[in-house]
């Protein structure tokens, strides 16, 4: 008898169950003191977090995904003990900008060796071959979770979000296309095209940062565009480019369009496969852009 989707789900969710209950425990999670370091998980992880990437506390929530007060409880327990400091950020007032002491970095320091320890005493007693199966499993353990958790958000393309994202995507684009990209080309187009109540911008990000993007416009009665869709080279392959196609085939569907259509470059070979695999069809040109070779259209009826 074959599963059904449920089936298939709840069974999968018993896999990763049994994972979190082996891992956390042979990593020292449930330890009060975390690692032998004297200080619980959470704090821990804040510690390390700071030492890693110092920013403000806006940064801190996104990349940890902590609530306000949360975040605020345990760096008042950090400050406390002398190991960072919550200043003012000098280039606007509004925002805590959250750093290291000199105490905090001996203490980080020590948390990354306590850490390397602890991996390395859970590869001890693997073969070789183990060790490569495990690091290979658990980066694409990782690469998965991480996409499940990405948060698809519509913005202004205008917001710092938006041109964050963009502005990798160009500058990815200019690397490789054989005769570079001039951004100016496609800055010049109107950013209201891609806001309501003709079109849309989408930003997904991770860890608060923009690792995808995309833009719906309005081109014709019932017809819309998908604009500057871009996954992060580092995310290809975790399925987050097939997500952000069809969440914005659904903006398309919202818009009032029955077909959507986009355009590419030759050389993006792995954007034209994942075209073709979700159904679009090569059509004739139907735009002036300079750098688009193909040109795709799809039914949304």
């Amino acid at each position: 008898m074959t599963a059904t989707p449920v089936q298939e789900l709840d069974a999968h969710a018993c896999v990763v169950r049994r994972f979190n209950r082996s891992y956390t425990q042979r990593i020292g999670a449930l330890d009060d003191s975390f690692l032998g370091s004297g200080m619980p998980l959470g704090t821990a992880r804040l510690l390390f977090e700071v030492g890693a990437e110092p920013g403000t506390t806006r940064d801190l929530r996104a990349r940890l995904g902590l609530d306000s007060g949360y975040l605020s409880r345990l760096l008042r327990r950090l400050e406390a003990d002398g190991l960072v400091t919550v200043a003012e950020d000098p280039a606007d007032r509004r925002r805590r900008v959250v750093a290291l002491t000199d105490a905090g970095r001996m203490r980080w320091q020590d948390l990354e060796r306590r850490s390397d320890e602890r991996a390395r005493d859970l590869l001890a007693p693997l073969t070789e071959r183990q060790r490569g199966r495990l690091a290979a499993a658990l980066a694409e353990a990782d690469l998965l979770v991480r996409a499940a958790t990405v948060t698809l958000e519509t913005v202004d393309p205008r917001s710092r979000a938006a041109r964050a994202a963009v502005g990798k995507y160009f500058a990815e684009l200019d690397r490789r296309f054989p005769g570079g990209f001039d951004s100016g080309v496609q800055s010049a187009a109107d950013a209201e095209m891609l806001s309501p109540p003709s079109g849309a911008f989408v930003v997904a990000t991770s860890d608060g940062e923009p690792v995808a993007c995309g833009g719906v416009q309005t081109i014709g009665d019932g017809v819309g565009e998908i604009k500057r869709m871009w996954v992060h080279g580092d995310w290809r392959g975790a399925g987050l480019g097939s997500r952000l196609l069809r969440h914005l085939e659904g903006v398309c569907r919202e818009l009032g369009h029955a077909v959507v259509r986009l355009d590419t470059n030759g050389t993006l070979t792995e954007a034209v496969a994942m075209y073709e695999r979700a159904g679009y069809r090569e059509i004739e040109r139907y735009n002036d852009n300079p750098y688009a070779e193909r040109f795709f259209a799809k039914s949304l009826t």
